[in-house]
């Protein structure tokens, strides 16, 4: 399964991607939970749907509604908490996964290692955080971003190949590991951007310490593996139903 066909005329797709970006707004409209160390910020439903997008668009068409999707949501009231480039960690997300879907991971791979690498390198950056758990006597560091690896490992495996696959084929049994899979790669390359973008706006622009994001780093490492797991399941959740009904309506083709 892949976008929008190109022989397609543009007229239908710009009102695809205007349909989408409507729908992406609603979305965005609806707080799911606390951004840490962001005053009144709040994570949004919007985050769950954005490897679908990715998913029935494909990469580009989906980004591009994610962007006017966010941008609506702003002129609709929805906070700016990044100086209006909020719209990229969902964009990268829906990118991300419509260049595996397309059969272009090796461009999805390399975008996720520069994604990982300027995370890395970057002075606000706690890349070991303390891990002390007293009843197990464990009292070591940590590397943060292990689930991030994780999902790189997944994401050049075979794995990724087979999800596109399962996504873009007519068996309705293999969508949900299709979908389940390329959500959890979407969502982990939404959070390095969203972790770049965390502490440079708020670290060199609002000019918090870098030893008050040690401390922030210290309680996301606890709560990211959760919310990141929350955001994949429930977008399988919701993307099953939703493919097979866009299926259904041959509004998807199956070639990469």
């Amino acid at each position: 399964m892949s976008s929008v066909k190109p022989a397609q005329p543009v007229t239908r797709l710009v009102a695809v991607v205007a349909t989408f970006s409507v729908v992406y707004l609603i979305f965005r409209m609806i707080p799911t939970f606390a951004m840490v160390g962001v005053s009144g910020g709040t994570f949004s439903l919007a985050d769950v749907v954005a490897p679908l997008y990715g998913i029935i668009l494909g990469p580009y068409a989906g980004a591009i509604s994610v962007v006017l999707g966010t941008f609506l949501a702003i002129a609709f009231g929805r906070p700016m908490f990044f100086l209006g480039l909020d719209f990229l960690p969902a964009a990268v997300n829906a990118l991300v996964v419509g260049l595996v879907l397309r059969g272009k991971r090796l461009v999805a791979t390399a975008l996720y290692l520069i994604l990982f690498f300027l995370f890395l390198v970057h002075p606000y950056t706690a890349v070991f955080v303390p891990v002390s758990i007293p009843s197990l006597n464990i009292h070591s560091f940590f590397f943060y971003a292990w689930l991030h690896v994780i999902a790189l490992l997944v994401l050049i495996s075979p794995l990724s190949k087979k999800a596109g696959d399962c996504v873009r084929g007519s068996s309705l049994v293999n969508l949900a590991p299709g979908i389940l899979i390329l959500a959890f790669i979407g969502t982990l390359g939404q959070h390095l951007m969203g972790n770049l973008l965390y502490e440079t706006i708020l670290g060199l622009f609002v000019g918090k310490a870098p030893e008050v994001f040690r401390l922030f780093w210290n309680t996301i490492f606890w709560l990211y593996p959760f919310e990141r797991t929350f955001i994949t399941v429930l977008a399988t959740i919701i993307g099953v139903p939703v493919l097979k009904a866009l299926k259904s309506a041959r509004f998807l083709i199956s070639s990469p």
